[in-house]
C-alpha cells in the first residue's frame, strides 16, 4: 500500500503543475462562463455545477501567462480550499499520479509572474513539475477582486 499523496497533473501555457489531489473535486470539460460585470479578467466568469455558483479562473492569467481561446483539451478543474469552489481553467489534465514528498523549494528567482502560487517542484521524467500552492491560489484570486 503506497503512502504517497496523489497529485492531479495539469498543462498550463508550456509548463506542467501538480494540484494537490485532496483538493480536487472534479474534472469537466470546458463550457463557456456566465459573464460577471466588473470581475477582473483572470475571472471570465461563473458556472453552475451541480446546482452550485463557481467562479471560473483563467490559470493562464493568474500565472502571467497570455490568454488563450478554449480548444479539445481545455478543461476546468473543480477545486475546493478553504472552503471556497473554483473551476481553474487550464489547457490539458494529463494525469492523475502519486508523487514522493518532499517536493525541493522552488528555485531562488523563479522568473515566472506565478512563482508566489508555486510551494515546491520536483522533475517528473525530463521536465520539472511545479505543485501550485492553492492557498496562494485563493488568495491571489481574492487579492485580484478588491
Amino acid at each position: 500500500m503506497s503512502t504517497a499523496p496523489a497529485y492531479l497533473l495539469i498543462h498550463v501555457g508550456a509548463e506542467d503543475f501538480a494540484l494537490d489531489g485532496r483538493y480536487v473535486r472534479e474534472v469537466i470539460r470546458w463550457r463557456a462562463p456566465t459573464p460577471v460585470p466588473g470581475a477582473p479578467p483572470v475571472l471570465p466568469g461563473i458556472i453552475s455545477q451541480r446546482g452550485i455558483v463557481v467562479p471560473m479562473v483563467d490559470l493562464r492569467l493568474l500565472l502571467g501567462l497570455p490568454a488563450q481561446p478554449p480548444d479539445r483539451a481545455t478543461r476546468l478543474v473543480i477545486v475546493h480550499h478553504a472552503g471556497i469552489d473554483l473551476a481553474l481553467l487550464v489547457d490539458a489534465v494529463l494525469d492523475l499520479q502519486e508523487l514522493p514528498e518532499p517536493f525541493d523549494p522552488p528555485p531562488a528567482g523563479h522568473g515566472t509572474n506565478g512563482a508566489r502560487l508555486v510551494s515546491g517542484v520536483i522533475r517528473r521524467t525530463d521536465r520539472p513539475l511545479a505543485r501550485l500552492d492553492l492557498g496562494a491560489l485563493v488568495h491571489a484570486v481574492q487579492e485580484g477582486r478588491r
